[in-house]
């Protein structure tokens, strides 16, 4: 990453160091040795950001920086000292320092902070629409978006767990990914785990393993998901579908960072990050009793909520045009995409956020004639939108159909059986709402076998008890 770095340090051989460090990072680096030769270069040209020592020859480096905010407010200063204490950190913190080093510093710590900072100084003038770190992009230059890349800065020196919230589809796994791969723990294992998505009776096994004969059908040894994770990152996603004994289990595990695998007697250390996260409000679910608040505080030590699609709409446009390049990419024909149909994007609602938008234009470059897609084309392929930005009640089953297939994932062979599951379970719970839960009368109703219907209820996950009552 390029980018001009002023550097304010009086030990010629640290700042050897420092110098050659940066430069083997394509950052150009101006050097001197106190306050006065810093605001002379201040004052005759433009950086990236600045690294100051404290104690200077001529000065407090900290206390100075008032005429360095006074040249340039927004400049990202990282101070470095040997002052060791609390004070010195409270100092550069109250200064709004963009990172604080005591020494003897990590080096390749104090390289990846000022890319950093030479990132966010990017962000801010404009210079490029998506901050890319080892392959993660992280799109958008929305002031929402900078908080969460500033939360994310912040955890990346240390093991703090993580809590990510946000809608289904504003990428927490992304967050969890960057989290990981930007880190100390980049060379160990990414293990990903989503806990809506495992039967509460097996969820325990895939988190902890289980031994031989554990269970019926436990035939051989399994190793859990916190082992896989040892030494690397584990992101529990939808933590808030976790069963109760399940979340007994987690926090005893973050407690003692230890686990015991089921069946087993041995106490097993593991050190893994853990990140979690959820598309649910956990509050009301602490108060009513289905979500540990012990485990939540224990989760919850950084906060990072992503921001839905629609309080960001000024990244519609930049997301869009990444999304074509990544279409592209993965074999579909190249496009470009005009203002027009950028706010005619920009005006629908995305209850599906980023996911939906990515999938819409997938969509758009799977079915446009041209190789420029316009406002007309976003129109003849999705559908018009009304002022929220959701079809209109005209539009019908048709238009329904149409925003389910913009918000699901292309998963080959699947896209059939898939669609009949998440339209026939609305059906059959009209059906036995209409009927009061009686299943000959809602198999009538819908022109089917009574078994039939016994069997799809069973297998779609219906609680027809629910439906019980008088009508």
């Amino acid at each position: 990453m390029s980018g001009r770095i002023l550097l304010v340090e009086d030990d010629a051989a640290i700042a050897t160091v420092i110098t050659a460090a940066l430069e083997d990072e394509g950052m150009l680096v101006h050097h001197c040795e106190s306050i006065a030769g810093r605001d002379r270069f201040l004052a005759a040209q433009r950086f990236d950001a600045m690294l100051t020592d404290v104690i200077l020859a001529d000065g407090d480096g900290i206390a100075s920086l008032v005429a360095v905010r006074a040249l340039d407010p927004d400049m990202p200063v990282i101070v470095l000292s040997a002052q060791n204490t609390l004070d010195t950190a409270v100092r550069a913190s109250e200064t709004q320092a963009f990172e604080y080093f005591p020494k003897p510093f990590d080096l390749e710590e104090l390289v990846r902070a000022a890319r950093q900072a030479v990132g966010r100084r990017s962000e801010e003038r404009g210079d490029t629409p998506e901050v890319e770190h080892d392959g993660l992009p992280m799109v958008g230059r929305s002031q929402a978006m900078q908080g969460v890349y500033r939360m994310i800065a912040r955890v990346l020196r240390n093991d703090l767990t993580v809590l990510v919230t946000g809608e289904s589809g504003t990428g927490k796994e992304l967050v969890a990914e960057a989290i990981h791969q930007l880190g100390a723990r980049k060379s160990g294992p990414f293990v990903a785990v989503n806990a809506a998505a495992i039967p509460s009776e097996l969820i325990e096994s895939e988190l902890f393993g289980h031994e031989k004969g554990a269970f019926t059908g436990a035939i051989n040894q399994a190793i859990g998901k916190f082992e896989q994770a040892n030494g690397g990152t584990l992101f529990l996603d939808e933590i808030g579908d976790m069963p109760a004994e399940a979340q007994t289990r987690l926090l005893r595990a973050l407690q003692s960072g230890t686990i015991r695998r089921v069946g087993g007697r041995q106490e097993i250390s593991v050190n893994a990050r853990i990140i979690a996260a959820t598309n649910r409000d956990l509050a009301p679910m602490i108060a009513a009793g289905t979500f540990r608040e012990d485990l939540f505080y224990r989760l919850n030590v950084v906060p990072i909520e992503l921001p839905p699609l629609r309080q960001r709409r000024e990244d519609i446009a930049v997301l869009a045009q990444h999304f074509l390049v990544k279409a592209a990419e993965d074999g579909l024909s190249r496009h470009t995409i005009t203002a027009d149909a950028i706010r005619s994007l920009e005006q629908r609602s995305w209850p599906g956020n980023v996911r939906e938008l990515r999938n819409v234009v997938y969509r758009l470059a799977l079915m446009a004639r041209d190789d420029t897609i316009d406002a007309a084309s976003v129109r003849d392929i999705l559908g018009d939108a009304d002022s929220t930005g959701r079809p209109g009640k005209a539009d019908g089953f048709r238009a329904a159909l149409d925003q389910w297939l913009a918000l699901t994932p292309v998963q080959k062979g699947a896209l059939y059986r898939n669609a009949l599951a998440a339209f026939e379970k609305p059906l059959f719970e009209h059906a036995l709402a209409q009927t009061g839960g009686n299943q000959l009368r809602a198999a009538h109703v819908l022109g089917i076998n009574r078994n039939t219907l016994r069997k799809r209820i069973v297998e779609l996950g219906i609680d027809p008890d629910r439906f019980d009552q008088a009508i």
